[in-house]
């Protein structure tokens, strides 16, 4: 064969190489993200395929109240055969802790969380023959709720952690006035956002004997409104935007206080007309000392539940879902 026979069928193959390669770039190119180990959920709800019909109870916990009143009614406007039913427990307060209990028990199709699972649900789950699957779909972040009139610059993390283990009991301890600390809780049994305190600020020490436990969130921020040493935390969209109490910034350190909303602070006597908004942009960042995040939570058996939380999440993580978790008070997680 002569060499520029050979040339030519070099050439040819080379080219033939390349176009295989360039074809095999386009086609992955093409392929949708891969997003919590599915497709690209897409950018509105029209776009989500393949949702299971009838009726799904699924609940958990408190925090996700904004967020199910905004999301739920849109969801069931572009697909009423997907009906969704939020299903309190029969026995106890509902919370996170709760819903992972009633999904474990076969009485919910998926259940919504403020916390990450913990060993011990992945193992029940385990010795009942499926698995547990928790999908992020929004950022939180832990705000602290003080008196109107309590000047106060804010607290660190650590200082946070005195007041609910019982460490300190006067605000003078703390940059402020001479005025006895009162902090409100709700127990630990009942929401994932005590559970998540109590791990993260307090580092798994129990709350102090000074720590008055009241039941509901929108009872504690009255016992605040009424208390001038009060002081108490909760998910950052129910307590920034109040107008009967304040939330304060907090820090790793005194010199690295973030406040949980948009400043300038809008005063209290501007409100209900104009209200506080929420820091996102600190949030989003990580710069915010205490933030999380809010979970799906599927039990993986290969049944029609496994698939509508999937496809419930899936709804979530489109462009449209996020817009909605946006309005609802949270930041958005992509």
């Amino acid at each position: 064969m002569s060499q520029k026979n050979e040339t030519t069928i070099l050439v040819l193959a080379l080219l033939i190489t390349m176009g295989l390669v360039g074809a095999g770039v386009w086609w992955f190119i093409r392929q949708p993200k891969i997003n919590n180990g599915g497709t690209s959920p897409g950018k509105t709800f029209a776009e989500v395929q393949n949702l299971p019909e009838g009726l799904f109870s699924y609940g958990g916990s408190t925090t996700w109240a904004p967020i199910r009143k905004e999301v739920d009614q849109a969801i069931q406007t572009v697909w009423p055969k997907f009906r969704l039913r939020y299903t309190e427990p029969t026995a106890g307060a509902p919370g996170s802790g709760s819903g992972i209990k009633m999904l474990l028990n076969d009485q919910l199709a998926f259940s919504q969380s403020s916390r990450s699972l913990k060993n011990k649900e992945y193992e029940q789950a385990e010795q009942r023959g499926f698995s547990l699957k928790q999908i992020p779909v929004a950022i939180d972040g832990i705000a602290v709720a003080v008196h109107p009139e309590l000047q106060i610059p804010g607290l660190t993390i650590s200082q946070l952690k005195d007041i609910y283990t019982g460490k300190v009991s006067n605000w003078n301890q703390l940059n402020g006035p001479d005025l006895l600390i009162k902090p409100y809780s709700r127990s630990i049994q009942e929401g994932g956002t005590i559970e998540f305190f109590v791990e993260n600020v307090l580092e798994g020490e129990e709350f102090g004997d000074n720590v008055i436990i009241v039941p509901t969130t929108t009872q504690s921020l009255r016992k605040v409104a009424d208390a001038l040493g009060g002081i108490y935390y909760a998910s950052a969209p129910e307590v920034v935007s109040q107008c009967t109490v304040k939330t304060i910034p907090l820090g790793r350190t005194v010199e690295q206080l973030v406040p949980p909303y948009q400043e300038p602070f809008v005063p209290l006597d501007q409100c209900p007309d104009k209200r506080n908004q929420l820091n996102d942009t600190a949030f989003e960042s990580g710069e915010y000392p205490i933030t999380r995040r809010l979970f799906v939570i599927v039990k993986q058996d290969g049944q029609e539940d496994e698939q509508a939380g999937m496809i419930y999440s899936k709804l979530l993580l489109t462009d449209q879902g996020q817009e909605l978790i946006t309005k609802a008070g949270f930041v958005r997680i992509h």
